[in-house]
């Protein structure tokens, strides 16, 4: 992980599926965890759910906050 990967959680959004649209930072943990078990697409946007997924799962979403509130 480096630093950037946190800021592109709050930045970009979901490109498919039910959630589509919404910030990767906002996607509701069962969904992340229904990742977890089935498997994270390929790629970044695989990359960076995991990432999202073991922040949500460990009570971390709080780290992201003053991430939300730049400019």
């Amino acid at each position: 992980m480096n630093p950037q990967d946190l800021q592109k959680l709050v930045t970009l959004t979901m490109p498919f599926g039910k959630y589509q649209g919404r910030l990767l930072a906002d996607l509701p943990g069962n969904y992340l965890n229904w990742f977890a078990r089935e498997g994270f697409p390929k790629g970044e946007i695989g990359r960076l759910l995991a990432l999202m997924q073991e922040i949500d799962h460990n009570g971390l979403g709080e780290l992201l906050q003053p991430l939300r509130a730049k400019p």
